[in-house]
């Protein structure tokens, strides 16, 4: 399954946040796969695609991390395979 992550880092620490993934890396679990992530202007939230078939390696992750950062975890899906999932619905139902 794929989520976006939106983290808020925690006031004045971003720069701590960054040290961390510099000297570390982002600390996953095996399994949890880090997709790709942007950076809001304010540098206020980074919002990442991560890619797991088990929720729990989003919650060790995010345990791992809970007092630099807030998290926000939404489970999304790829707009063309929603778009497909539609149109064969539609295509479906009777008319």
């Amino acid at each position: 399954m794929l989520f976006m992550v939106i983290e808020r880092f925690a006031p004045g620490r971003q720069a701590e946040v960054y040290r961390t993934v510099r000297e570390r890396g982002r600390l996953l679990p095996d399994g949890l796969v880090y997709v790709d992530s942007w950076i809001s202007a304010d540098f206020s939230r980074c919002f990442q695609l991560m890619e797991c078939a088990e929720v729990t390696l989003l919650q060790e992750w995010v345990a791992g991390w809970r007092d630099l950062i807030e998290f926000e975890i939404v489970a999304v899906s790829q707009s063309r395979a929603t778009g497909a999932m539609m149109a064969r619905l539609a295509a479906e139902s009777p008319s």
